[in-house]
């Protein structure tokens, strides 16, 4: 059984120095944000840059990327300005990816600002089909995150998601982001292997596992139902290593992109953390014979 394990990696110095962090760190994938993501406009994408980013992919090998958009677009904004304002930063988003021939970008749905869920979630419908109708033909598809519902955040339900997907008129360029530490925070069980799996049930009678077309790996600082978003290393948190082990061996995500947004510190034995956390994702899957190999390097942190 084979995976595709990556990680959000910087961008500084140049979108293709991404591609050579994760080579270096022996990954399959990678996740980027395509412009500095704490401004509102960046200078466009030069040729030299898309020569660049596609001359580094043939280099290392690593053709898959994923791209997360900036955390100020909030498609749900009940204000006409800022509203305005994320559209044209999501388009460009957009743009980017099509250019760089990166065929996922995730979004969080956005915030309600005190309106209320069911009116945010129509404004995100009617501000996806407003998009695709500005981009007809894009290769490049929108993958809803699933939140930790933080404030008044959408997308902490799995029917938030159903809610956008089946409201756009063209469902086809929606997909899916699962995010284990956001699952966890938003209340659903992932404390342990049946809780994981009930949690997919779940997710598969709403939304449709078919759909997931990226998984962030995180494991939460905070405990299950906190709506407080803080991600934590694996197996050093509130998400079971067991719960972690189902998914793994779930052979329905095997070629979907699963993506590390840890912390970039170095641990303790001098190692980067993402290889660190990549072992230990990697001591969770059952190889053929169905012996499950044991973690290495991992702790798990005493639930309080």
């Amino acid at each position: 059984m084979t995976e595709m394990f990556g990680s959000h990696l910087s961008i500084a110095g140049g979108l293709h120095l991404a591609l050579r962090e994760a080579r270096a760190l022996n990954l399959d994938c990678v996740q980027v944000f395509t412009k500095n993501q704490r401004q509102w406009s960046s200078p466009p994408l030069t040729g030299e840059q898309v020569r660049e980013w596609f001359d580094v992919q043939r280099e290392t090998g690593i053709t898959t990327a994923v791209s997360h958009d900036s955390y100020l677009i909030n498609l749900a904004n009940p204000g006409a300005e800022p509203r305005e304002k994320s559209l044209r930063l999501f388009r460009d988003e957009l743009e980017r990816c099509e250019a760089l021939g990166i065929p996922y970008l995730v979004t969080h749905p956005g915030s309600h600002m005190g309106e209320g869920d069911d009116a945010g979630l129509a404004r995100v419908v009617t501000a996806m089909d407003q998009l695709h109708a500005d981009l007809p033909g894009l290769r490049t598809v929108t993958c809803m995150e699933v939140t930790a519902g933080q404030g008044s955040n959408l997308g902490y339900r799995f029917e938030h998601i159903k809610t956008i997907v089946d409201g756009v008129r063209e469902p086809e360029r929606l997909t899916v982001c699962l995010d284990t530490a956001h699952m966890i925070e938003a209340g659903y069980d992932l404390t342990s292997a049946a809780g994981m799996r009930a949690t997919l049930d779940e997710l598969d009678a709403v939304v449709g596992i078919r759909l997931v077309r990226a998984v962030h790996m995180n494991d939460s600082k905070t405990p299950r139902g906190s709506r407080v978003d803080r991600h934590e290393h694996i197996g050093r948190g509130h998400v079971s290593l067991e719960a972690f082990g189902v998914l793994m061996n779930d052979e329905r995500f095997t070629n979907v992109p699963k993506i590390l947004e840890t912390p970039k510190d170095v641990a303790p034995d001098g190692r980067p953390w993402d290889t660190v956390n990549i072992e230990a994702l990697r001591g969770l899957m059952m190889p053929t014979g169905g012996t499950k190999r044991k973690p290495v390097g991992v702790k798990m942190r005493k639930k309080t």
